[in-house]
């Protein structure tokens, strides 16, 4: 078996595993927490801690480079109950020194920090830009280095938005543009340089598209925020850039996946949980994939380029808080150039000429800074990637590695329905994993009408046609009862009342509508189990991880790779180093081959395995 379960008591705690490319070992000199130890008491306080976030950042030198490694230029942000703690993060050689940090402040109960980021662009060795969101609903802008508050967001009466502040961050390349998400399922843009009006904003509407609106602020002068989303229903619990910075991928509570071209505001590719919400969502390193987890305990793997669900992943007993890729260990090919940013099928109007530039044509500052946003293959890299690796961890205490192939990754959508299991070593099994076995009946009527109204559309550019999969999908029952009572019965975990199906996504749509090249009614976003957007578990891959630790007493809330080590945080607000194979101090192991390295010396993907430890 493929996966490496806990096989000692639920209090067993382990030090360290093993992958293919060795030991990963934790490095308690390198623990970063509370200086006394004290637990948090929330008595008094609104609602439950909120999770432990960490952020970091690198200062250049004099001359101008980073190396996040070496020297005491990384700093690292982490916060804990009602304090924030910002320190000089010296990594796995250095013992963590808690009695000195650079920064320490104390919130009271109703501005409790819940999330923070730096603004590498314009970080530097004499101070950083720190965004932090608190839970009241403002968005505080300190330096940390002159511990100086230089700013704050829709504060005293919170004018903009009185719910959560969820995701904040800055808008890769700008020096002042910002994102700050909302438990309302509201986002906003901010400028930094400019102030919060004084009365409640008015807005007028600038863009809408399905389960989705944009907003501007009806004033003379241009003033924060410049743009409201709207998006779904429910809290907007995360959202992440692609590495081209060009998409914005957003995860909510109505357990909708929503990938936007940021400059022109168009909704490019859509996906839904297997059921409840989702949480977390990251992009990986060429941009060909996007991951999510939530509170289906899954992972959900959604390709960019064929805007559907390719594979999930399935070894965490309880909700997914945090998913990760590990740049650093994911394999590549052959130098085959890619494009990982450009939506053939994405329509960019008159918009897009103006956002580049300072004002859009209503008048209203532009949502992008005028940078050029490179994609991994124009920067250089130009491989083509043979196996990702990725890491989750989650409320089950669990931390899950897993090994993505691409052969894998690729497979078509509906096979015949029997479940396809597939662990890290590359074997796939099938059996009953969940989801319907006993065969396909007729959709009804209305789902049948409007499948074949789109078959005389314009086919697919991808190998999918648009043709081939409505026929498909018209064989498909969605309000099978079967089917449901097998899903509820593999999973049962408790629902939030948000992450309900609502027709609230299907409100103004029209009967047809184009995203990534696929044509989809209304019917789909209302019942998506069965579709493109919600397959079933026996219609794509199901992955297994290769790694799967318990790493802690409390529920995990953070992860960060590193290019010596793997970053994650806890509950209890612990924030806990692991050395990667060969980079600890004295060791006799060899390093981890970089993907360059690898490929040099014809190394294929990742094989998956290693023994528990």
């Amino acid at each position: 078996m493929a996966v490496q379960g806990d096989s000692g008591t639920k209090e067993e705690i382990k030090t360290q595993f093993t992958t293919i490319e060795g030991v990963y070992r934790l490095l308690p000199l390198s623990e970063y927490s509370r200086p006394n130890r004290v637990a948090y008491n929330n008595s008094g306080g609104s609602g439950t801690i909120p999770p432990v976030r960490v952020s970091f950042v690198s200062l250049p030198d004099s001359s101008g480079s980073v190396n996040s490694v070496n020297g005491d230029r990384t700093k690292i942000c982490f916060n804990y109950g009602r304090e924030l703690f910002v320190y000089t993060y010296r990594g796995i050689k250095k013992a963590a020194d808690l009695t000195k940090p650079i920064d320490k402040r104390a919130y009271n109960k109703e501005d409790v920090p819940t999330c923070h980021d730096f603004n590498s662009t314009t970080a530097n060795a004499d101070g950083v830009s720190l965004l932090v969101g608190l839970l009241g609903g403002q968005v505080q802008l300190i330096d940390p280095i002159t511990k100086e508050v230089n700013k704050a967001y829709n504060a005293g009466e919170r004018l903009i938005d009185k719910t959560k502040v969820t995701c904040v961050r800055w808008i890769p390349g700008s020096p002042n543009q910002f994102l700050a998400a909302h438990s309302s399922g509201h986002m906003y843009t901010y400028n930094e340089e400019l102030m919060c009006g004084v009365d409640r904003p008015h807005y007028q509407l600038f863009k809408q598209g399905e389960g989705y609106s944009v907003y501007t602020c009806k004033t003379k002068s241009t003033r924060n925020p410049l743009y409201r989303w709207v998006i779904g229903d429910g809290s907007i619990n995360e959202f992440a850039f692609s590495p081209c910075s060009k998409y914005l991928a957003v995860v909510s509570q109505d357990g909708y996946l929503k990938v936007f071209n940021f400059d022109t505001m168009d909704l490019v590719g859509s996906a839904r949980s297997y059921y409840g919400g989702l949480l977390c969502v990251c992009w990986s390193p060429d941009g060909r994939y996007v991951v999510t987890g939530g509170e289906d305990d899954l992972i959900t793997i959604w390709s960019f380029h064929e805007k559907r669900v390719v594979a999930r992943g399935r070894g965490h007993k309880s909700w997914v808080t945090v998913v990760s890729f590990d740049s650093f260990t994911t394999l590549y090919s052959d130098l085959d150039e890619l494009d990982t940013c450009t939506d053939d099928t994405s329509k960019h109007n008159s918009y897009s000429n103006d956002v580049r530039g300072s004002k859009t044509s209503n008048g209203a500052p532009s949502s992008r800074p005028s940078s050029n946003r490179n994609s991994l293959a124009s920067d250089g890299l130009g491989l083509s990637v043979t196996s990702y690796r990725l890491g989750s961890v989650g409320q089950d205490t669990l931390l899950c590695l897993w090994d993505l192939k691409d052969d894998v990754l690729t497979q078509p959508y509906l096979r015949p329905r029997s479940s396809t299991v597939v662990s890290s070593s590359g074997v796939v099994n099938s059996g009953g994993v969940g989801g319907n076995q006993t065969g396909q009946s007729t959709a009804n009527a209305k789902c049948n009408n409007t499948k074949e109204s789109s078959v005389g559309s314009d086919a697919s550019h991808h190998s999918h046609s648009t043709n081939s999969l409505t026929a498909k999908l018209a064989n498909l029952n969605f309000g099978e009862k079967k089917d449901k009572e097998k899903g509820e019965k593999d999973h049962k975990r408790s629902l939030s009342l948000a992450s309900k199906n609502s027709t609230q996504n299907c409100k103004g749509s029209v009967n047809k509508n184009q995203v990534g090249g696929s044509t989809w009614s209304s019917e789909d976003w209302c019942k998506p189990m069965g579709t493109w957007v919600c397959p079933r578990l026996d219609e794509c891959p199901v992955l297994e991880p290769m790694v799967c630790k318990k790493i802690g007493h409390e529920r995990l809330s953070g992860l960060v790779f590193r290019e010596d080590c793997v970053i994650t945080s806890c509950q209890d607000g612990c924030v806990l180093t692991w050395c990667r194979p060969g980079k600890q101090p004295g060791s006799n192991q060899h390093s981890t081959p970089s993907p360059t390295t690898a490929v040099a010396m014809g190394g294929g993907p990742i094989a998956s395995g290693g023994t528990v430890v």
